[in-house]
């Protein structure tokens, strides 16, 4: 275990680099020695494996053993029917039992610019029963959430197409198919032109690891790998707002934010408006694996505007088993789709709580990858579940209001007003145009998606009007 001497001497080491886009990069510091319980662990790569290699440590014990809290396996899918379109069969599954516990599962691709169109469809066995579930969509349009395109990001040889990830919770089985648009329906008038299923279809099943420590109780350092710099970083980059190696960052009145703000950019000739920080629980708080993801981070110039999203990965899961759900899309955002690090800034759960997204510092400018054409001077807010037909909680939508209210506090932006943002390229505007937005936006204001789900997206005229009320305007 590195002592907290050398820890703390590391502190501050970081550097910033700037690139010739006028975007930021802040380098991680130099990795200290490794600790025993560090050698072995997994590389960062996000490549697909070849089909018969397992992303996965070979047991829960190897994985405890390495530091590296939970295990990503992806399995190649193989051809239910003997029809072929361009190369690949039109239905295609997988069925395993017996397997190391996962609790939540996705299907990946070769390529993240091509889409999926058909259905996949999920049943699992519960590890404690042993019951079957019932068939489950998976949500499969996942190509509009990612980086910019054309950045190092969205460019990389790692980065593969995804559907969402679905929280299926404690499984030993698994059961999948994909099913392309059109098949099974030759013959019949009216018929759409079958679609071809993307090359190298995978099903990746990922298991969180275990809950981090609660509040107030050391970690288990070897376990969760706070003793490495990408840990040491991360804690660092709050330290503006908090204490170093925080698991929360405490809320503030009104009058201790503003006190805040002025610490951090100075004295302001008018009361400022910024609504009340909210509690929010850090990545060490939720037991991110810091080794997993990009060294370093990426900023912008400013927060101009939040997009609030849905993970689309359901609402079968308990508030205590949010940084569960976490862990996992973390994983596989990062091992699974190839991204840097999970893609919003922040998530906040049915209860309410909120919780750090992507490292690089809750009250920092820090680059997303939440709505592919948008990422730039902006930032990304997740509900975790799925709103298409259920309707948010209102500690939730609360919760997105309180966040956006501080945040966009912190850049001068008014929650009710609207905003220019540049496009970076994506199916609703050219790379480069100027685009009017609201201040507050659904992923759908920026790609055409069903995201953040209908119920979630039609809160959002409360979100601003509270967001407001909360800055004082």
């Amino acid at each position: 275990m590195v002592m907290r001497g050398f820890l703390t001497s590391l502190i501050g080491a970081s550097a910033l680099v700037v690139s010739s886009t006028g975007v930021s990069y802040a380098a991680a510091p130099a990795r200290p020695p490794a600790p025993p319980a560090a050698i072995g662990a997994p590389s960062r790569a996000g490549a697909l494996p070849a089909p018969a290699e397992l992303t996965a440590a070979p047991a829960a014990s190897a994985s405890h053993a390495s530091g590296i809290p939970g295990t990503t396996r992806s399995l190649p899918l193989v051809p239910l029917s003997r029809d072929r379109v361009a190369g690949a069969a039109a239905e295609q599954g997988l069925h395993r039992v017996d397997i190391d516990r996962f609790s939540m599962v996705g299907v990946v691709w070769d390529d993240p610019d091509t889409e999926l169109h058909g259905l996949v469809q999920v049943r699992t066995r519960t590890a404690a029963s042993g019951q079957w579930s019932g068939w489950q969509d998976v949500e499969t349009h996942n190509t509009d959430h990612g980086a910019d395109p054309g950045t190092a990001e969205r460019t990389s040889v790692r980065v593969h197409g995804a559907t969402a990830p679905l929280w299926v919770g404690d499984s030993d089985g698994v059961d999948v198919r994909v099913l392309a648009e059109g098949a099974g329906l030759r013959g019949r008038q009216g018929a759409r032109p079958r679609a071809a299923l993307p090359s190298g279809l995978r099903l990746e099943l990922v298991d969180p690891g275990e809950e981090p420590p609660p509040e107030g109780v050391p970690a288990d350092e070897p376990h969760t790998g706070l003793d490495t710099a990408e840990a040491i970083a991360a804690s660092q980059a709050n330290t503006d707002v908090t204490g170093f190696g925080a698991t929360v960052i405490p809320g503030l009145d009104q009058r201790h934010t503003e006190q805040e703000l002025a610490r951090l950019q100075g004295p302001v000739e008018a009361k400022p408006h910024i609504g009340p920080r909210p509690r929010i629980v850090t990545r060490r708080g939720w037991g991110a694996d810091e080794s997993l993801r990009e060294g370093g981070f990426v900023y912008t110039k400013k927060v101009k505007a939040a997009f609030v999203h849905h993970t689309a990965s359901g609402n079968k899961y308990t508030c205590a088993q949010a940084p569960s759900v976490i862990r996992s899309i973390y994983r596989y955002h990062v091992k699974s789709m190839g991204w840097r690090d999970i893609g919003y800034n922040f998530l906040v759960d049915k209860c309410g709580t909120v919780y750090e997204g992507r490292a690089g510092g809750v009250a920092k400018a820090v680059l997303g990858a939440h709505t592919l054409g948008f990422n730039t001077n902006s930032m990304g807010i997740a509900v975790i579940g799925s709103y298409g037909t259920s309707k948010p909680s209102s500690a939730a939508v609360t919760a997105v209001a309180r966040l956006a209210a501080w945040k966009l506090g912190l850049y001068k932006a008014d929650p009710r007003g609207k905003t220019y943002l540049t496009s970076g390229g994506g199916n609703l505007y050219a790379n480069g145009e100027s685009v009017r937005l609201n201040v507050i936006s659904g992923h759908r204001d920026g790609y055409a998606t069903t995201c953040p789900g209908k119920k979630l997206y039609a809160t959002l005229g409360t979100v601003r009007s509270r967001a407001a009320r909360y800055q004082g305007r």
